[in-house]
């Protein structure tokens, strides 16, 4: 995956100022990024920046004092322009703050560019707990990126591994020595005193998982830790990011993941079967509330439910479980009308980065195929993504967010089938046929429901 996809799901060319934080590869991550914005992009640092990174820039300033700051009166060149301090002991540069750091965010600002910015080290260690003055984000910062090397799992947790140990431990409720395991690292991350910490109040919180190729865990350990972490940020990266790309190597991004919602259409009114067939018992609950299962099952979040007609005995169906009700009035007119309600209500936030569409009637379908729709998004960002049984598209569809708009304006009976000549779908092949079955007469209901 390119990402420059990710720019783009983010919308990080209109950002004011991104800051990167953490351990395990942020100089890496800041240049990368960089260079994925495109134009001009101003780069800089609130703690220390090693020299030999600087040139890894198309043009350097040290700026000790507001005079040192380029003007650039004419344009603002393309490429990396790196502002940071005067250079300090050890070889590294000095972070800029007060009327300094000001001032080139407002020359940002007036070019309109985006402002990437180092908030503090980690020296080369893929893991790091903040120490109390850290990190020195900018209050201006409206996107934080905080980094963690996945080659420190499975590690000691001792300083060959982890800047801090001590307060790492503390966080992760480590004694010292043992053993770093996805727990641990998703708790210190998700912590208000970690991870999260002087994140200012309404800015985007990113988690970049870096150095995948070091990760010698299994995909179910990681899915575990994305998981952990979606719960308090709004994107986790996983990635491989060697260097700054001066030495030609790519970005390796593996996946993207935010949150996907479930949309559970149950508008109708059941008249082929002459009864509300989402309120049919199966297997001992009504098909409603299994689906609705299976949506939290797969870690949908949120699931929301458009009801239409029996919207009372609907809700009552789903008594106990997490999910958001919305009526729609217009269910009479179609599916496209119980999309758009759906749709609607996802618009409302910015935290979903697509959502996958079920129906009430299709009892098979379960949280594997569910799961494995989200999997191939994460791992793709495509528009629009279906599983496919011995060639023919079925339900459920993962649609990504930048079809939303088009979702939002549907009419009529043909629901999200309407926006894929513009999104054409992709597939996920899928052997059970059962995921063909939908219930929609008595007949149905009978040839298919278990026995006993």
């Amino acid at each position: 995956m390119d990402l420059a996809l990710i720019v783009e799901a983010l919308s990080l060319r209109t950002k004011r100022c991104i800051a990167l934080c953490g351990a395990g590869g942020k100089t890496s991550a800041m240049f990368r990024l960089g260079r994925a914005l495109s134009g001009g992009v101003i780069l800089s640092n609130t703690a220390h920046l090693a020299l030999a990174q600087c040139s890894l820039a198309d043009r350097v300033y040290f700026a000790a004092q507001v005079e040192d700051v380029p003007a650039f009166k004419h344009a603002l060149p393309d490429g990396l322009t790196l502002i940071t301090g005067p250079v300090g002991e050890k070889e590294r540069t000095r972070g800029l703050s007060g009327e300094v750091f000001q001032q080139v965010l407002g020359l940002a600002v007036q070019w309109k560019v985006p402002f990437l910015v180092e908030a503090d080290g980690a020296r080369g260690l893929p893991l790091k707990a903040p120490a109390a003055w850290e990190p020195p984000i900018p209050e201006e910062a409206d996107v934080v990126m905080v980094v963690a090397g996945l080659s420190g799992l499975g590690k000691p947790l001792t300083d060959a591994w982890v800047y801090r140990p001590e307060d790492f431990g503390r966080l992760a409720n480590l004694q010292p020595g043992e053993p770093i395991h996805e727990a641990a690292l998703a708790r210190v991350l998700v912590h208000p005193e970690g991870g999260r910490k002087n994140i200012p109040a309404g800015a985007g919180k990113l988690v970049l998982l870096n150095q995948r190729d070091a990760f010698t865990m299994g995909a179910a350990e990681l899915n575990g830790l994305v998981r952990r972490l979606l719960g308090a940020f709004d994107g986790v990266v996983v990635a491989s990011l060697h260097g700054a790309g001066a030495d030609g190597r790519p970005a390796e991004i593996v996946s993207f993941h935010r949150p996907v919602a479930g949309v559970v259409l149950a508008a109708g009114a059941g008249e082929r079967l002459g009864k509300p067939k989402q309120l049919l018992p199966w297997e001992g609950v009504p098909l409603v509330r299994r689906a609705v299962e299976s949506a939290l099952h797969a870690g949908l979040d949120p699931v929301i439910v458009v009801c239409g007609a029996y919207s009372g005995e609907v809700a009552g169906a789903l008594q106990g479980l997490p999910v958001k009700i919305v009526r729609n009035d217009r269910w009479q007119d179609g599916q496209g009308t119980s999309v758009s309600a759906g749709v609607r209500e996802l618009l409302k936030e910015d935290r979903c980065g697509g959502a996958i569409f079920l129906l009430a009637d299709q009892p098979f379908v379960n949280q594997d195929v569910i799961q494995a729709l989200v999997h191939r998004h994460a791992t793709t960002l495509e528009a629009v993504i279906a599983p496919r049984v011995k060639g023919q598209r079925t339900n459920p569809v993962l649609f990504d967010r930048r079809t939303f708009s088009d979702l939002g304006a549907l009419t009529g009976k043909a629901g999200g089938r309407q926006v894929m000549d513009r999104w054409p779908p992709t597939f996920v092949e899928w052997e059970d046929e059962r995921l063909l079955i939908d219930i929609d007469t008595l007949d149905d209901y009978q040839k298919y429901q278990p026995m006993g």
